[in-house]
């Protein structure tokens, strides 16, 4: 039986989502818990492998096994035996075709810069520094240049798998709040560092070191050498992802109600 498995996970402390000889990783300590449920070895597939302390919101897993488990069951034993940073916030049966990375047709990642001239110290781990004035006005009329399907090969990193550098980004945005300039982004799927690289062109033209149209030419050139260093990945989270409706992958990231009801 195949199962689907939201999780969430707080990238601070962790190597990183993939399993690697370094620990801890986010998938070794997942399978190890899961295992432990199940009384038996598991292997997960998740839908987007995040970076070195790169947070997700809703990162969805799927994993095989004949053993048979109540929902609560899994959550909570698996929750039992994770670290602190991450947690199971929903399970359940999936039809057999069903792969958490190459079913899903939407995923959404947001990026929040801190914007001030004295270092964050609440949430530090979470948000990325940047100590001169930004114009998120600026960057999100820049960013705009990037919605669509476009080759993004100026934003893929040099260790990049995969086979096309051609993206779709349904919606993007920047915004600010308070102190915060906050980049929302939603595509069919992304590169390697592709939302970092991307933050990376976008803090000059905040700055007013580049102009708007710098993002145009750099997105047409395809030339990697010409865009902006790769910000940082805390301040990155992976959000939501979103599957065809036959699947009924919950949207949110945790129901609202508890798995079991008590007697008054």
């Amino acid at each position: 039986m195949r199962y689907a498995c939201g999780v969430e996970y707080d990238g601070y402390g962790f190597l990183g989502f993939q399993s690697q000889i370094q620990q801890p990783t986010i998938q070794d300590s997942l399978e190890a818990a899961l295992s432990l449920v199940a009384n038996h070895p598991i292997k997960i597939i998740c839908c987007g492998r995040t970076d070195t302390g790169v947070s997700a919101t809703a990162q969805v897993i799927h994993f095989d096994t004949d053993i048979q488990r109540e929902d609560y069951q899994w959550i909570m034993g698996a929750n039992t035996s994770l670290p602190q940073g991450i947690s199971v916030l929903w399970i359940k049966p999936v039809a057999d075709d069903f792969h958490a990375r190459f079913c899903a047709i939407e995923r959404s990642y947001q990026y929040v810069i801190f914007n001030r001239w004295i270092r964050p110290t609440i949430n530090r781990h979470h948000v990325t520094w940047e100590r001169l004035p930004l114009n998120a006005d600026a960057m999100n009329e820049a960013a705009q240049y990037l919605q669509g399907e476009h080759d993004f090969n100026a934003f893929r990193s040099s260790a990049c798998q995969s086979k096309t550098s051609v993206k779709q980004i349904y919606r993007i945005s920047v915004k600010r709040e308070g102190n915060l300039v906050v980049l929302d982004v939603a595509g069919s799927g992304f590169l390697h560092h592709m939302i970092r690289n991307i933050v990376g062109t976008l803090l000059p033209i905040g700055r007013g070191e580049q102009p708007l149209e710098s993002m145009k030419y750099i997105l047409e050139g395809k030339d990697r050498t010409k865009a902006g260093i790769t910000a940082r990945p805390n301040g990155l989270s992976f959000m939501t992802i979103k599957y065809p409706e036959k699947y009924k992958i919950p949207e949110q990231a945790i129901e609202d109600h508890l798995p079991i009801h008590y007697e008054k």
